[in-house]
């Protein structure tokens, strides 16, 4: 597979990864290339491998098998400075203050602690935080804790922000704040990577995606084209009940209260209309949509694997 850049160059790639623990392989031969300046998600269920591969290639762990580069770097740890990453388990002092704890995080990556107390004050007082800025972790909430604990992922400005699981625990208000947030550092330039098992996060934030499912890597690349592996569906709703026009309808038409639903067929919208028309169907309405995520990832790794990540079927 070619490598695909952005800008002349791909912040990530990876090549043919393998690790297993035991007995078991939780990463099976996984490739990836993140091109640089992009917002990419890992999207698959719990266990399918995401946080083993994020830690792989941030050389967190070394693989069995398989080659991976960061910013450039075939040893990831050397462009450690210029990473930013949010674990999936969460960790701040308890009696450590906000400023104190995004400048200390800042300082893990090579920030002088004068400037990171300068850029926190600066940040937090952004996110209407200022007030808190000198009040211990502890009495925070949960959502203020982690939003301090993703600033002080970003207090370095780091050209690489990997993000796992960034949504969990966190009410909607918070999540689409989060979500903003990363649109902001994808709009500086910064390359975003984040996993995640709720498939509306991709789809409203990411241009690539991987889908990852049994340590393996179903599918890789732009979210259209994910959603381009499905025709578009036809919603139908008609005054007659039955007559010839009923003809026109596929095989797999299925019928949800007053509405059919189906696939356009390979005709396209003219002759499906025709055909309803001159049948007497008495058209209601009709229309054409797109195929979302969702649908697009049950067809690429399964109806078990999105009910793995607690997402059911689309109405």
């Amino acid at each position: 597979m070619l490598q695909e850049k952005i800008g002349g160059e791909a912040a990530v790639d990876a090549r043919a990864l393998v690790k297993t623990f035991g007995d078991k392989r939780a990463v099976d031969g996984v490739s990836l290339t993140v091109p640089a300046g992009s917002i990419f998600g890992l999207l698959g269920p719990n266990g399918a491998g995401k946080t083993t591969t994020l830690r792989m290639l941030l050389g967190i762990i070394d693989p069995d098998s398989g080659t991976r580069s960061l910013l450039g770097h075939t040893q990831p740890l050397d462009a450690s400075s210029e990473v930013g990453y949010l674990p999936e388990e969460r960790g701040l002092y308890p009696a450590m203050n906000p400023r104190e704890a995004i400048a200390f995080m800042g300082a893990l990556r090579g920030l002088p602690l004068a400037e990171g107390r300068r850029r926190a004050s600066v940040l937090l007082a952004e996110r209407g935080l200022a007030d808190w800025e000198k009040k211990p972790i502890r009495s925070l909430s949960k959502g203020m804790a982690q939003t301090v604990q993703l600033l002080g992922t970003l207090v370095h400005k780091p050209r690489l922000i990997v993000l796992d699981e960034p949504f969990s625990g966190l009410d909607a208000i918070n999540q689409e704040k989060l979500e903003a947030l990363i649109r902001a550092e994808a709009a500086d330039g910064a390359t975003v990577i984040f996993s995640t098992h709720v498939i509306a996060h991709a789809e409203r934030l990411c241009e690539r995606i991987a889908i990852i499912a049994g340590g393996k890597v179903a599918f890789a690349g732009a979210v259209d084209d994910a959603r381009d592996r499905l025709r578009p569906v036809v919603r139908l709703q008609t005054r007659a009940e039955d007559g010839a026009w009923r003809a026109a309808l596929p095989p797999g038409a299925r019928q949800v209260g007053r509405e059919w639903r189906f696939e356009l067929p390979e005709g396209g919208p003219e002759p499906l209309l025709r055909a309803l028309i001159d049948g007497g169907a008495g058209i209601d309405t009709l229309s054409i949509e797109r195929p979302g995520l969702h649908d697009a990832f049950v067809a690429i790794a399964g109806a078990s694997a999105a009910a793995a990540m607690g997402e059911g079927a689309p109405e």
